[in-house]
């Protein structure tokens, strides 16, 4: 059962605790365990990658087998559906459509007195994708980190997931990654493979930037490498939060917080609403949705600790919250969601009426699905194509132009006491 809050200081309150939930000294403490992996696979490289994945993953490779064959990419075409692979080229001709819309442009203005100003735009030369795998499989974070990579233009892109019991890699994410355009995939997860991707090994060449989330070890691992080479964010566990008014159904939302709280124990469900009735209806749809899930258990922890229902004055005092928790999903179930939009400033994502769940927008609505997660909406943004490129800074004087800024540019040189940057204007002004 979700717990029930009416009091605005007891909200607040859990709203923090939930947001801070990684933040734990048992977090703190793995990351001394991530700097040895990273060091050694800086200084063993395959032989630490070998060693890591039979220790972690129990699985035993050679460094041929590091790198998944072209021959193993077509027979997983025989492993998966036809309906998956339409879904799959249906789930990226919307993400490629969306994304299209936002590719930065470079640009030149032309100042009086011969001045060119202007921003130009390139792609990283390399990106490295990670993708979370195992037992699991997640063909649709292939396409939402490869797609943005290439209407960007990257010119190589590689992929490491984690490769299952038996060795290999789940054939749904070997289908996504060639329909995406990607060959270059190596079946080796956690910390290790992001320390291949930052340093590089005998097999994986070292990349510019690394994409994609993972686990706790992961993210650490993607903290402590930056600056050795890019990263897109620091994801931590999946949050939602819905605000619904009296017409929202209890049923669909008891399922949108329940598929939030299935991906993992520290997965957050949150309810706001100033309708009473509706809170409680929500929990009896809940707690009958469960009795029959295939993940109870797991899902019954994440509820248990991190689910909850806030019952509010008014739709303003939802949003005021909302903006405090600045969530990674925020699903707006009211009569007038563009109305209430006005009142959201942080949010990763945001779904808009009663009919757009949040599943839609992790599959193929067209918008990133990695996003900002435990407030970090505050200041950051969903992975998209910027996230592939940099802006390099244009700028031209012609001697006009700089004898028109020199008097200038001699006082606030003079004043921050740099005298070869005077002199490096003043030459140029009197040979």
């Amino acid at each position: 059962m979700l717990r029930i809050v009416t009091s605005r200081f007891e909200a607040e309150q859990e709203l923090r605790r939930i947001a801070s939930r990684t933040q734990t000294d048992q977090v703190f403490q793995k990351e001394n365990d991530v700097r040895e992996i990273l060091l050694n696979v800086r200084r063993l490289k395959d032989e630490a990658l070998l060693r890591y994945t039979l220790q972690f993953d129990g699985v035993n490779l050679t460094p041929n087998e590091l790198r998944v064959s072209d021959r193993e990419i077509e027979e997983a075409y025989d492993r998966v559906s036809r309906d998956l692979l339409a879904a799959l080229r249906l789930a990226k001709k919307r993400i490629e459509h969306f994304h299209r819309q936002r590719v930065p442009k470079s640009w030149t203005i032309f100042e009086e007195e011969d001045v060119v100003l202007g921003q130009r735009y390139t792609p990283v030369d390399a990106a490295g994708l990670y993708i979370p795998g195992g037992q699991a499989s997640y063909p649709s974070t292939v396409l939402m980190n490869v797609v943005p990579a290439q209407i960007a233009r990257v010119p190589r892109i590689i992929i490491c997931t984690p490769p299952g019991p038996d060795g290999q890699v789940n054939p749904s994410v070997l289908v996504a990654a060639h329909v995406a355009g990607v060959q270059e995939i190596y079946r080796v997860g956690g910390a290790q493979a992001i320390g291949a991707m930052a340093y590089g090994t005998e097999t994986i060449t070292k990349v510019d930037l690394i994409t994609g989330p993972g686990n706790v070890y992961v993210t650490l691992a993607k903290r402590l490498v930056y600056g050795e080479v890019g990263i897109d964010s620091l994801a931590g566990p999946s949050e939602v939060l819905i605000i619904a008014d009296h017409r929202a159904n209890p049923q669909w939302i008891a399922a949108d917080l329940l598929a939030q709280a299935e991906h993992d124990p520290l997965a957050a469900a949150i309810l706001i609403t100033p309708n009473q009735e509706l809170a409680d209806l929500t929990n009896e749809a809940l707690s009958r949705q469960l009795r029959t899930h295939s993940r109870r258990l797991l899902t019954e922890k994440s509820i248990a600790n991190y689910g909850l229902v806030v019952v509010t004055e008014d739709l303003a005092e939802a949003a005021e919250l909302t903006n405090l928790f600045a969530p990674e999903h925020l699903e707006l179930q009211v009569e007038d969601p563009w109305d209430l939009l006005k009142l959201v400033r942080h949010a990763g994502a945001i779904f808009l009426g009663y009919y757009s769940p949040e599943a839609v927008g992790d599959y193929l609505a067209g918008p990133n699905h990695t996003l900002p997660t435990s407030g970090a909406a505050r200041f950051s943004s969903a992975l998209g194509v910027q996230t592939f490129l940099k802006s390099s800074s244009l700028i031209q004087f012609s001697p006009q132009a700089l004898r028109q800024v020199g008097a200038a540019l001699d006082i606030l040189t003079q004043t921050e006491g740099l005298p070869s940057h005077g002199d490096s204007v003043q030459f140029r002004l009197d040979p």
